[in-house]
């Protein structure tokens, strides 16, 4: 039909903005969507796609410092009385799973994936979950030397963080959330102990989630940010940065374990929409895109070539080439990949080993955006989607989708042009009714 807008992000879709200023935890996510009004029964409900039990989840206020918030909890066990079934109590505050567990405390990255793709899910929750524990097994397989099929995730591996990932993931869909931001990460500092002994805090697998993204300097001996609450922030931030324009509906609070702590141990999210007219949370005016370059001096036309199909493949931006001189006068290509800053490690492994580059040159760059949508229009030669482009509300721009274009003018007979002008012409007809 003509004008009809495809399924595309609402232009008013809610967007979660992150100030992780104490660090990030899943139970601390986990707590603060509760506290944005989540219902714990409406997530346990959701939890049991997994076809896992033998848990029990309980919500409650407490105070950390000054500051209230939500506390989420999962206690695991073995046996729980047959008498316990699926419910939620008078107070709405616990729920628990009545059958005897089905879990283990080590698990490889295979064996999470099978259980959530074999669960009844959304498509949306299991993407998000998978893109988490994905992340999750690269960095703690790089730490330890591991391809991310070998890692064996030991706590991640247990229940309550299969709950909480899993978890958070529901929450978003459940509140709506379009589209997720994040303010300068706290990392923390000290040791901390976990299954493969005394560690250093941050923990290496934190830490290499954190590539690319911004953290904040504090002085607290503790572990503010868990290797699961580094890969949430990883898998699910679109955007990085200070807090954007925008309308703020509600603020959540997540708390911590800790009830001591220089710094309060809570997770503060904010939820609201966009102020600038026509942005979206998916296609925002203003985001950080990763800039990555190399000098290739001794690499045919051919190799350059499968390496951009290569590094597209792998979800770089853009790749392009420029001719350049290098040192004796040998003629030579600059390289230039644009990707998001988690890809970083993913990229400078496919130069080094497609191109045999000894070095490389990168650095984040701040990206101004048109907010996109797309629009299907009838033409007389049939329907073509139409890629807008908008800045404050405004259209800058109507891109006929080439494809649509290509497949109508060989099913016509017609010339590629007259299509993409008949698509056009379709638009502002529409745009103008």
């Amino acid at each position: 039909m003509a004008g009809e807008q495809s399924k595309t992000q609402n232009p008013k879709s809610k967007i979660l903005y992150l100030d992780p200023f104490s660090g990030i935890a899943g139970d601390m996510l986990l707590g603060a969507l509760l506290d944005l009004g989540l219902d714990l029964g409406r997530l346990h409900n959701e939890l049991g796609r997994l076809k896992l039990s033998g848990y029990r989840l309980s919500a409650k206020r407490v105070m950390r410092g000054a500051i209230s918030g939500t506390k989420f909890d999962v206690e695991v066990e073995d046996a729980p009385p047959p008498h316990r079934t699926t419910r939620a109590d008078a107070a709405g505050t616990a729920v628990w799973a009545g059958a005897k567990a089905a879990h283990a405390h080590h698990r490889t990255c295979a064996d999470i994936k099978a259980i959530i793709e074999s669960s009844g899910l959304s498509d949306t929750v299991k993407a998000g979950s998978l893109r988490v524990f994905s992340r999750l097994a690269e960095a703690e397989g790089k730490v330890h030397g591991l391809t991310p099929e070998q890692v064996h995730f030991h706590e991640v591996g247990a229940l309550d963080s299969i709950i909480d990932i899993v978890g958070a993931c529901i929450g978003l869909e459940q509140l709506g959330i379009g589209a997720v931001w994040c303010g300068p990460i706290a990392l923390g500092s000290g040791t901390v102990a976990c299954a493969h002994g005394v560690l250093p805090v941050p923990a290496p697998a934190t830490l290499e989630l954190m590539q690319g993204l911004p953290v904040r300097e504090t002085t607290v001996e503790q572990e503010l940010t868990t290797p699961t609450g580094a890969a949430l922030v990883a898998a699910l931030a679109a955007h990085f940065g200070p807090m954007p324009d925008m309308t703020v509906e509600k603020i959540g609070y997540g708390a911590g374990a800790r009830e001591q702590q220089a710094i309060p141990n809570i997770l503060r999210v904010v939820m609201g929409t966009l102020d600038r007219p026509g942005a979206t949370g998916e296609a925002s005016s203003g985001d950080t895109v990763l800039e990555i370059r190399t000098n290739i001096d001794n690499s045919s036309p051919e190799v350059l070539g499968y390496l951009s199909e290569t590094l597209l493949s792998h979800g770089a931006l853009d790749v392009f080439f420029t001719p350049i001189q290098m040192k004796k006068s040998r003629p030579a290509t600059l390289l230039t990949v644009l990707a998001e800053p988690p890809l970083l490690d993913t990229v400078a492994g496919i130069l080094f080993k497609e191109c045999a580059t000894f070095g490389l040159r990168y650095q984040n760059l701040s990206r101004l955006k048109l907010a996109r949508r797309t629009v299907t229009v009838s033409t007389e030669y049939g329907p073509v989607r139409v890629k807008i482009g908008e800045w404050q509300g405004q259209v800058m721009g109507a891109h006929p989708e080439f494809e649509d274009c290509r497949a109508r003018a060989e099913e016509k007979g017609v010339a590629l042009r007259v299509v993409m002008d008949a698509a056009r012409a379709a638009f502002e007809q529409n745009r103008l009714a």
